[in-house]
């Protein structure tokens, strides 16, 4: 019993001792989180954006999953019908915490939370498409400005579902997957220094509505009235 006790465990600290020195095990060296960084950035321009997120960290010999927990703005949305599109044709794994209202403006909307999934092997990164919603005209016009603030970021071993933290970071009980069918815990990684982002959209002008609205109705009736004239003259019925 006793060759067998140690033959079992020269094996796990043979394996496990190999996890924890590249930082990839059920557990993340401080020195290897140190080497994690994320950036964010707007792509595109106008009331349609591509968020860009990208995950670096030093090399491992085994897979890690990243979890990015995004809370974002009544000013902006997500489509989820085209999120579905895209996690068919290109893998993008997107999950909302709600359902969302596509047509409403900002000022009836409200904050959601996107869980982005950026799994392995592919490089650690994803190109969200994410929306500007129209703002409540104002007196006055001009251009709205929406921040976006960045992610928190959650990393794992891709073959763990629990994890140890380490001394300097804490665990967080998030979804294992987009099927959000159970939770795993996932390493949140602290002091991240990303810069917010932001965009800007075109606010109406409420002194116009009067005119605007009297053009509107003036151009509609002439429309009917030589759409009338039109089907009366040609005998079309």
């Amino acid at each position: 019993m006793r060759i067998l006790d140690f033959v079992v465990t020269v094996i796990y600290f043979h394996f496990c001792g190999a996890f924890h020195k590249d930082g990839v095990g059920c557990g993340f060296e401080s020195s290897w989180l140190e080497s994690v960084v994320m950036s964010m950035k707007l792509n595109k321009q106008g009331f349609h954006r591509d968020l860009v997120y990208v995950v670096r960290h030093e090399p491992t010999s085994h897979p890690v999953k990243a979890l990015l927990l995004h809370q974002l703005p009544n000013g902006v949305y997500m489509d989820q019908y085209q999120l579905a599109d895209l996690k068919e044709e290109m893998g993008l794994q997107v999950l909302l915490d709600s359902a969302l209202d596509l047509e409403a403006p900002a000022h009836v909307s409200s904050p959601f939370t996107a869980f982005v999934f950026l799994s392995p092997p592919d490089l650690l990164q994803a190109a969200v498409p994410v929306h500007g919603r129209y703002h409540k005209a104002s007196t006055l016009g001009g251009w709205e400005r929406v921040i976006i603030k960045p992610p928190r970021l959650l990393l794992r071993p891709e073959h763990c579902d629990t994890v140890n933290p380490g001394s300097s970071h804490r665990l967080v009980d998030a979804p294992c997957t987009i099927q959000n069918q159970s939770l795993c815990s996932w390493v949140e990684i602290q002091g991240l220094q990303i810069p917010s982002v932001s965009l800007e959209l075109p606010v109406g002008d409420s002194s116009l509505i009067i005119p605007v609205c009297a053009v509107t109705t003036l151009v509609s009736v002439l429309c009917s009235a030589f759409l009338f004239r039109a089907v009366w003259k040609h005998g079309i019925f």
